[in-house]
Parts: structure tokens; C-alpha cells; sequence
């Protein structure tokens, strides 16, 4: 598969995961895409800087808990879960992604991926990240107040991970694939918890 097609796969992928997002009921699926491509367009650009989080490592309780790493603001702290990690990496060569996740590429990833939200927890990124995706809250004459869309974030996250660890694909879809490979179909595995 070619990166382009791989790519609007992957904007497919992310279109499914706004969609299925409360508060997207309903939506218009144009829209959900123009939202997830500005969203990954935004990600892709983000530069964090210096990791102000301390990274945290737990040997287990990630696959049970439906996570792979999480990001926590107080204190800031990057937790991974290393038992998922195994997981996702073994995961990888079962379906032949390699090229696309190279050995180790889950870790690191999984790591970009919080860091991408610690960065996204600043206010000035915030309201630069709210102005990308263009979701008008209130409107006073020519002022414009954007707001939140639920889910954006993970994708921005995703399409930081992608470009910062050099993945041939999101990490949205290793992430599909594992919540479906190791939890019954009522809980999926998540790249995050993020508490905000």
C-alpha cells in the first residue's frame, strides 16, 4: 500500500473514531472530516519542545485497565504501560506491519502520543489548536468564539506520534487493532486516559 492511500486510510480511520464520539451524534460526515484532517494537519505540525513530564513505567495493569500510556497534568507524568506495549509490539508482527511500526516504534510512540498532549494542555496551544479546526461556538458580529470538538486531540496526538517516530501509518490503527485483539468487543484499548 502506498503512504498517500495508507494516509487516507488512516483519515478514514480517524473520521470513524470522531464519529463514534458523544457529541458527534448526528453530525454531518463532511464535516467530522474536515474536523479530523485539520485536527491530523495540526498534529503533524506540533513541535513540544522540552518534556516537562516526568515518564513513569508500569510493568502491568495496562492491558486490564484498557490502556497503553496516559498522560496526567498533576503532577505532570507520562505513564506506559509496558505489559500493552508488549502487546501492541507483538501485535505488529502478527499482522505484518512492521514496515509501517518498526521494532521499538510502540514505545516510542506511545510516548510522542502524551507528549503531544501534554503540549496540547497549554492555553495559548489550546486556542491555537480550537482556531485550526474552525468550530465556531458563538458568533458576535465578526468575533468568533471557537470551541472544543471531543476527540480532535486524540488525533492530534496520533499525527504527532506518526511524524515525530517516522511511522508509515497512524498509531490510531495499531491502536484499533490491539483494543480489538485483547478486549471483548464492549471495551476497546485506548491510547489514553489523559486527565486534563
Amino acid at each position: 500500500m502506498s503512504g498517500d492511500a495508507g494516509r487516507g486510510h488512516d483519515l478514514d480511520l480517524a473520521v470513524r473514531l470522531l464519529a463514534g464520539t458523544p457529541t458527534h451524534e448526528g453530525r454531518d460526515p463532511l464535516v467530522l472530516r474536515q474536523w479530523a484532517l485539520a485536527a491530523e494537519e495540526f498534529g503533524a505540525r506540533l513541535s513540544p519542545g522540552a518534556m516537562s513530564a516526568r515518564v513513569v513505567e508500569h510493568q502491568d495493569g495496562g492491558l486490564g485497565e484498557g490502556l497503553l500510556a496516559r498522560y496526567r497534568s498533576r503532577p505532570a507524568q507520562i505513564e506506559l504501560y509496558v505489559d500493552t506495549i508488549e502487546r501492541a509490539e507483538r501485535l505488529v508482527d502478527e499482522r505484518g506491519w512492521r514496515a509501517w511500526f518498526p521494532e521499538g516504534s510502540v514505545r516510542a510512540a506511545a510516548l510522542a502520543h502524551e507528549r503531544a498532549h501534554e503540549h496540547l494542555h497549554h492555553a495559548r496551544v489550546r486556542a491555537e489548536f480550537k482556531r485550526a479546526l474552525g468550530h465556531t461556538a458563538l458568533r458576535i458580529g465578526r468575533r468568533r468564539v471557537f470551541a472544543h470538538v471531543a476527540g480532535a486531540d486524540e488525533l492530534a496526538a496520533h499525527a504527532y506520534a506518526r511524524v515525530t517516530c517516522g511511522l508509515g501509518r497512524s498509531p490510531l490503527l495499531l491502536t484499533e487493532a490491539l483494543g480489538a485483539a485483547v478486549t471483548p468487543p464492549d471495551r476497546a484499548v485506548r491510547p489514553d486516559r489523559s486527565e486534563k
